[in-house]
């Protein structure tokens, strides 16, 4: 496993966030023309670093469109002009965004960046960002947030949304046959069970990006919902507790999902997100998928479907839970315009701000004082994060980057390796961090 490979799943597998963007691109030209510094006058400027350039006004995005509206209160307030510096792969050509920014970072190029969390992980270990716990902002976060994005005692970045995953289940079908939606992983694999008897094949439609938040949720049901929480990451970190420890249950499951067919292995390890197994799902041919929040949102994945949705969290022995993942907004400790990058990123968070962008996208809020006013098809995911009752799928306080990894040995997984050779995988990756 190289690291390529790595940040290659965390790219995909954090689509949540990263796709809304990208669907904004206007083009090599806009680009340049976001790259023009302060010479259009002598306002202070702020380089900001992103997957993408500022919205072009005849571009239909509606997540930029809410990002920019908080970036010009920003520039209102302060009198400063955010330049977006943008990430092309054209421009990069084999490298990939996580590359970039790590370059850029170390490099002091940029003031303000938008990083992956292992990016998030290894900057903050490195001593390249800023400690954002002094922000005025920072004080109206959620617990979820400040624990993911704490590096050796440090807030080292801070994001405009929480992407949750969870399942996306077809309830008309759940009715069909007298079905309870599941709460454990024995329940769901008497669903499972229930479906296949009558006629679904592949109760399950899966891709190769998401299997992982099963193993999520029976992994650390228990470390992020049983109040030992940071005594539980120290003894990881410190190599005290095993991460395979962790992770065997969750694999164990997914190996006899495989075994009885409700997973299409073969399938799941070619499809990507929800462009594999959607169809199926849309057709009613199959009553369970994964997904993120944002996908119940939009027309293009599962907003607008002809029955009955539901959005549930993950079987865990504690019952339903959200698996939760983020990007963030990060400072670089030697940034150029240090004081007006704080400045603008403390008025991008501020609850105003934060407000605007989860209305305008009907997302997550990183803020406890922002309530996200959801469609119902997402109330059951959001009552239980409204609980705090969730675990967290990347978090920078573990050594051991999560998310992409867990997705790279769960395709192993798919591959046809045992469950003891992907728990071996893990105590690999633990070695080599206590190493480090």
């Amino acid at each position: 496993m190289n690291s390529y490979g790595v940040k290659k799943a965390m790219a995909v597998c954090l689509a949540g966030v990263m796709t809304l963007m990208a669907t904004a691109c206007g083009g090599q030209k806009e680009a340049e023309r976001n790259l023009i510094s302060s010479e259009q006058g002598e306002k202070v400027v702020v380089n900001l670093f992103g997957p993408m350039e500022k919205t072009n006004p005849d571009a239909e995005n509606i997540a930029r469109s809410a990002f920019d509206q908080t970036v010009i209160m920003a520039e209102d307030a302060l009198d400063v002009t955010v330049i977006y510096r943008t990430y092309t792969a054209e421009n990069y050509q084999e490298k990939t965004y996580d590359d970039v920014t790590l370059d850029r970072v170390r490099n002091n190029m940029d003031d303000l960046y938008l990083l992956n969390p292992d990016t998030i992980q290894v900057l903050g270990e490195e001593g390249g960002l800023l400690d954002l716990s002094g922000l005025e902002n920072a004080g109206n976060l959620r617990d979820i947030v400040r624990m993911a994005n704490t590096v050796d005692g440090k807030l080292v970045a801070i994001p405009q949304e929480v992407v949750a995953y969870g399942l996306f289940v077809n309830q008309d079908m759940f009715d069909q046959y007298d079905l309870k939606l599941p709460e454990t992983p024995e329940d769901f694999l008497e669903c499972c069970r229930v479906f296949q008897e009558n006629g679904i094949e592949t109760p399950v439609g899966a891709n190769r990006w998401w299997l992982e938040n099963f193993v999520f949720a029976q992994a650390y049901a228990d470390l992020y919902n049983g109040g030992n929480t940071e005594a539980e990451i120290a003894a990881l970190n410190s190599g005290e507790s095993k991460y395979s420890d962790y992770m065997r249950s969750g694999f164990e499951f997914l190996k006899k999902m495989m075994d009885l067919g409700y997973i299409d292995a073969e399938a799941a390890y070619e499809y990507e997100a929800i462009e594999g197994e959607g169809p199926d799902f849309l057709a009613q041919k199959t009553p369970i998928v994964m997904a993120y929040w944002g996908a119940a949102n939009t027309d293009t994945a599962y907003g607008n479907p002809d029955f009955n949705m539901k959005v549930i969290g993950f079987p865990s022995d504690r019952g339903q839970i959200p698996v939760v993942s983020m990007t963030g907004y990060g400072i670089s400790a030697n940034a150029e315009h240090l004081d007006e990058a704080v400045k603008t990123l403390d008025i991008i968070l501020s609850d105003e701000a934060l407000e605007l962008y989860s209305k305008t996208n009907k997302v997550i809020s990183p803020s406890k004082n922002v309530d996200v006013d959801c469609i119902p098809a997402l109330r059951p995911l959001n009552d239980k994060i409204q609980e705090n009752t969730y675990v967290l799928g990347s978090n920078a306080g573990l050594k051991v980057e999560q998310w992409g990894n867990t997705c790279l040995i769960v395709r192993e997984l798919l591959k046809g390796a045992t469950v003891e050779e992907c728990m071996a995988k893990f105590d690999k990756l633990q070695k080599k961090s206590l190493r480090e």
